[in-house]
């Protein structure tokens, strides 16, 4: 492989996203590209650099061994690229994922952001949770996401920078009907013998069952077992109806027909909500998100941790550390 005097930052961007669809279709939509144009900076790609990047079939893309050699290096001159006009004031959009809609803490953050800086674009994605999304972020394909920092493996946590939002207290939703609906607030010991949902099964969200698993334990609370993903609140809604088990949520969950959400109390178990970017990354918009969150958590107390909280020591450590 042989190295050209320049080399258009388009073409690697082109060569990127390829080779992280592993499909010449996906990638021109993450692009907004034509198929054809993206095909033709790939081969122009390929003719500067004098060898091939991808093996294609009418089956599948591949990497070659020089793509897989080229592809870190290219994608640590995209982000300094992104840096570069950051720090110009030519900034592209931030792209915060806000997990689900209707979640109550990083819809407020990301408002509050786009008042705090009114020249940049803040743009709302949803990944469904933080493990997913800290993917995204570590592949340029997100800014910043919210959600539980401790769950996540180290080598995903190697690669980010977190900053504490909210220790969020969470409840249960319920069916209509459940023995429990009648109650304003549902103490732990109540859910005993019960069979909870918390997401076992869902690769996006492994860090929300590593922590249910840690406040069921000795609790006599069972996890319900894996199930297929139910995408939308109404599809949600079936599987509940079918399987009546209880649902572990947080306050501000979004209500759903035919459901009921109580706070979970006696302790009161803590979400705790974290801001997490990728290491190094350099966004004006990305002060304004901080500077956000910051304000909303002291303006509402969200880091003034109750007396009777619950929190396991790992998110504990994460949650104070300066």
């Amino acid at each position: 492989m042989s190295a050209p005097a320049h080399l258009e930052p388009r073409l690697l961007r082109a060569f990127v996203t390829v080779a992280e669809e592993l499909h010449f279709t996906r990638a021109a939509t993450r692009l907004y590209v034509a198929q054809q144009a993206l095909s033709r900076d790939v081969r122009r790609l390929e003719r500067e650099l004098g060898s091939e990047l991808f093996l294609r079939t009418t089956r599948q893309v591949t990497l070659t061994a020089d793509g897989e050699r080229l592809l870190p290096y290219a994608r640590a001159v995209l982000r300094a690229q992104d840096d570069l006009l950051a720090a110009a004031g030519q900034a592209r959009p931030l792209l915060v994922d806000l997990n689900s809609p209707g979640l109550e803490t990083p819809r407020r953050v990301l408002h509050r952001a786009r008042e705090l800086a009114p020249a940049h674009e803040l743009m709302a994605r949803y990944e469904s949770g933080l493990t997913w999304a800290a993917g995204e972020v570590l592949a340029g394909r997100l800014d910043a996401s919210f959600g539980r920092f401790a769950g996540l493996a180290p080598a995903l946590r190697a690669g980010l920078d977190q900053q504490p939002v909210r220790y969020e207290p969470m409840a249960v939703v319920l069916p209509e009907d459940h023995r429990l609906a009648a109650r304003a607030e549902v103490p732990l010991s109540a859910l005993a013998g019960e069979t909870v949902y918390a997401g076992a099964g869902n690769p996006r969200t492994p860090e929300w069952t590593d922590f249910a698993r840690l406040l069921f334990d000795g609790r006599g609370i069972a996890l319900a077992p894996p199930a297929p993903l139910a995408v939308g609140e109404e599809e949600f809604q079936r599987v509940m109806a079918v399987t009546r088990h209880p649902v572990l949520a947080v306050v501000d969950f979004p209500p759903m027909p035919s459901t009921v959400l109580r706070p979970l109390v006696e302790p009161v178990p803590l979400s705790p909500v974290s801001l997490v970017w990728r290491k190094g990354m350099v966004h004006p918009a990305l002060d304004g998100l901080r500077g956000a969150a910051a304000d909303l958590a002291a303006e509402e107390g969200w880091l003034r941790r109750p007396t009777d909280g619950w929190l396991p020591d790992a998110d504990t450590a994460v949650m104070t550390a300066s």
